[in-house]
């Protein structure tokens, strides 16, 4: 969900030219330097139903994020987010802008270009981001228990689930299975971008 929103900060800070776009990239930025804890802290005063996000989504939509299972995806967005950004960023500005020229001559305008030429010589980048999102969404921790808390069934992650395990007196085994699947999880996503990556490496290269 992420990735689409990563993909356009991403292509805005690398191709962009326009007032604030320091600040910008220093937002983004932020939760890479942050502590967990601070970020879910934050993610509270935000999006809290006092909030003043929060508090909109909660009159106007009857949409409550924080101690939800949606609250728990916002928080691995955000600190997933500028992880995925700076992966794409990366392989966007590796781009030969002559191609695109090449192809602005031609007569393609910037979506045409964007969509024929950028985006698929781009996009090794973005599945890097993907994954990259994908791993620290799998591991994240602080910022989830901080602003949604540590609710079996509903907010409670792979690594919340086993610490509250390592915590019960006798549930090493419960997290030694946990762990594993967390493995299994990992190595799964890892092949399937490993074969994703070559197929985009063939197909760029023709």
């Amino acid at each position: 969900m992420g990735l689409p929103v990563a993909l356009a900060v991403a292509f805005l800070l690398a191709r962009g030219r326009f007032p604030g776009r320091a600040a910008l990239d220093a937002l983004v930025h932020l939760p890479m330097v942050l502590p967990p804890v601070v970020v879910g802290w934050l993610l509270l005063l935000l999006f809290g139903v006092r909030g003043p996000i929060g508090a909109l989504l909660q009159d106007w939509f009857a949409i409550r994020l924080v101690f939800t299972a949606n609250g728990a995806a916002l928080a691995c967005a955000v600190m997933a987010f500028p992880l995925m950004v700076r992966a794409i960023r990366l392989s966007l500005e590796a781009v030969d802008p002559g191609l695109e020229q090449a192809a602005r001559t031609l007569g393609a305008g910037p979506l045409d270009r964007f969509l024929t030429v950028t985006l698929p010589l781009a996009a090794p980048g973005v599945l890097v981001g993907g994954i990259v999102g994908y791993a620290a969404c799998l591991g994240e921790f602080g910022a989830v228990i901080t602003f949604a808390a540590n609710i079996p069934g509903q907010t409670q992650t792979l690594p919340l689930a086993i610490y509250a395990a390592l915590q019960t007196p006798g549930g090493e085994a419960v997290a030694a299975r946990l762990s594993l699947v967390s493995v299994v999880l990992a190595v799964c996503g890892l092949l399937l971008a490993e074969w994703a990556g070559r197929r985009l490496r063939r197909r760029v290269g023709r």
